[in-house]
């Protein structure tokens, strides 16, 4: 029997609280719904969760605050912000602290629904990953918690944290292009803006590592005004 999917839910509103609660329950998630980010904090220490739910306005310590802190200890794990207030800053805030997606109340419940299926499953797809510690290509051996590309003949050669995020991101990507903003909110975090040099200049490391033939690349692609694509003709 598949597992229950998590959810915790923060939002001080009564009336929102419970229906947030109770349509994501009809949908078969397991909710746990709480009113303020201090327990919100406490909870998330120690339970595990597919998707957070936060909303901006909480008494005490608001929606960003618990979202950078929760982002401290875990990048991975999706965050859903709810706003009252509909302004680019929120959202641009909200994003830099590493929020994944935002709607802006009154919402639209069906939205909601539809937009935490997007964030599940996308935590489900790196959480197949974790299992992934590592990946062939070629000759050698991406180990992704060490940051390590170790090759055949036992020669290990170090990776930085970011060459490490983005060769994951492609690889859990393959044969998909994936954009720049994509690149940005998983690698960088949307802390800096590298330019589309910087992520060249990443793309061009790896063909160093891994082409047979950096001219002729056949793993890392650039695409033209799209971004970037890992191919693997192995797997």
């Amino acid at each position: 029997m598949q597992q229950k999917l998590r959810i915790l839910l923060v939002e001080d509103e009564d009336h929102l609280l419970d229906a947030i609660k109770l349509n994501l329950e009809l949908e078969g998630y397991k909710v746990h719904a709480v009113k303020d980010g201090k327990t919100a904090l406490k909870i998330f220490k120690e339970e595990r969760f597919n998707l957070i739910i936060l909303d901006v306005m909480l008494p005490e310590m608001d929606g960003f605050q618990v979202c950078e802190t929760i982002r401290l200890e875990n990048t991975e794990v999706p965050i859903l912000f709810l706003t009252a207030k509909n302004t680019s800053e929120d959202r641009v805030m909200g994003l830099k602290k590493g929020a994944d997606d935002y709607l802006v109340k009154p919402f639209n419940l069906e939205e909601l629904i539809l937009r935490v299926g997007i964030l599940v499953k996308r935590s489900m797809k790196s959480d197949d990953l974790k299992e992934l510690n590592s990946y062939k290509i070629g000759e050698k051996t991406i180990y992704f918690n060490s940051f390590e590309l170790k090759q055949d003949d036992g020669v290990i050669v170090p990776l930085t944290k970011k060459e490490t995020m983005l060769l994951k991101l492609l690889i859990e990507r393959k044969n998909e292009a994936v954009s720049r903003e994509q690149i940005l909110e998983t690698v960088w975090n949307y802390d800096v803006y590298p330019s589309t040099r910087t992520i060249d200049n990443f793309i061009l490391t790896f063909r160093k590592y891994f082409e047979p033939d950096q001219k002729n690349p056949v793993y890392f692609h650039s695409i033209r005004g799209v971004g970037y694509k890992f191919t693997d003709i192995h797997h």
